[in-house]
């Protein structure tokens, strides 16, 4: 299983951009392993986003916004659902992933 966020490195909105740098900066500082998907890089991967969220998590107008992130093939959510799972400290099970205290435990 891979975490894959995906995301701009060429928005020019200084909101996308801070809501991806937490995303990254708290996989990192958790350990987990992501990859990250630069969707101004590839239009087939932008694509891909697109058609692989569940029409009831897109937005009414527009195309959705990254950061989006999945389990690989699995949508989890985008910014605001992980923000929400952060903040009631269940973002592994947002993530499709066992906790970590629960693998550590098992070791």
């Amino acid at each position: 299983m891979v975490i894959r966020v995906f995301l701009a490195s060429s928005s020019g909105f200084v909101a996308i951009k801070k809501k991806q740098q937490d995303v990254v900066r708290f996989l990192e500082a958790n350990k987990i392993e992501f990859e990250e998907v630069d969707i101004t890089m590839s239009e087939e991967q932008r694509q891909w986003m697109y058609k692989n969220i569940p029409p009831e998590k897109k937005p009414a107008q527009g195309n959705p916004l990254p950061p989006q992130i999945f389990n690989d093939d699995q949508y989890c959510g985008d910014y605001d659902s992980f923000f929400e799972s952060k903040e009631s400290n269940t973002v592994f099970s947002f993530l499709g992933l066992k906790s970590q205290l629960a693998s550590k435990a098992e070791s």
